[in-house]
């Protein structure tokens, strides 16, 4: 529905929002008061003004849980992919423990995970069309490799089971950093906040049917609390998405050097 919006800039999501609901602010007002010109008023303030608060606190949760589930998804957004990078630091720091061609072949696959994740998955995540292989074809040879090895005392014992370990929760990292790509609010839950907002409008409108100012100072507080609130959602929807977005960062940061 609104997938269009979240890759935008936050000043250019910002000003197709605010300009989006004042368009729909300004239709209402327009409308309202043409009735009202037109002997309306007394139907419209008919309307009791305490219908505006069951509107408002239903808005108001909705608004609320929404803001919980993005900020949350954009948390595990971020822990995954710090635990992504954690473990692969790990099994470069471990791969120490076996010198020379071994380690180089080893970092080569950390390597190889991070650019896939950097230059394929990354753009995929951001258009949410990335896939959920079990495993890639760099973390399969890199598993494979590192069981092979055949330790020739107790320490590299321990650096190969530590960097199974570590490729294991890299993996897992991966998995679930794959998974929280594809989260996001649904058409069903923006429809609802936005029919919400609407007739939240028209009430204030209809109650304020006879002073064209107040109804207009009323509307246009509450159209610019709805475009913050719309905007705090958007900019945050798509974890991986847009100007607010988890970066590869961290996994760059510890790429090996070649």
């Amino acid at each position: 529905m609104m997938d269009w919006l979240y890759p935008l800039p936050i000043f250019w999501m910002t000003a197709i929002v605010v300009i989006g609901i004042a368009v729909v602010c300004v239709l209402i007002y327009a409308i309202v008061f043409a009735f009202a010109g037109r002997g309306w008023t007394p139907t419209f303030k008919a309307t009791s003004p305490v219908l505006l608060t069951p509107l408002a606190v239903v808005f108001g949760l909705i608004v609320g849980f929404l803001c919980a589930q993005v900020w949350q998804d954009g948390e595990r957004a971020s822990g995954a992919v710090i635990r992504e990078a954690g473990a692969l630091r790990s099994v470069t720091l471990f791969a120490q423990g076996f010198p020379g061609p071994t380690e180089t072949r080893i970092n080569e696959f950390v390597r190889r995970h991070i650019r896939d994740a950097v230059d394929r998955e990354w753009p995929a995540m951001a258009r949410q069309q990335s896939a959920l292989p079990p495993m890639s074809e760099a973390d399969i040879e890199a598993i494979d490799f590192v069981l092979s090895l055949k330790p020739q005392d107790e320490a590299q014992v321990t650096a190969q089971r530590e960097m199974v370990t570590s490729l294991r929760n890299a993996f897992e990292a991966r998995r679930e950093r794959l998974v929280i790509s594809r989260a996001k609010i649904n058409w069903v839950k923006w429809t609802v906040v936005l029919l919400l907002g609407t007739l939240i409008l028209v009430t204030i409108a209809l109650v304020h049917s006879d002073n064209r100012a107040t109804a207009g100072i009323a509307m246009g507080l509450f159209a610019t609390a709805m475009a913050a609130c719309v905007v705090l959602i958007a900019s945050h929807n798509e974890p991986f998405t847009g100007e607010i977005s988890v970066s590869p960062g961290l996994l760059l940061q510890v790429m090996p050097k070649e």
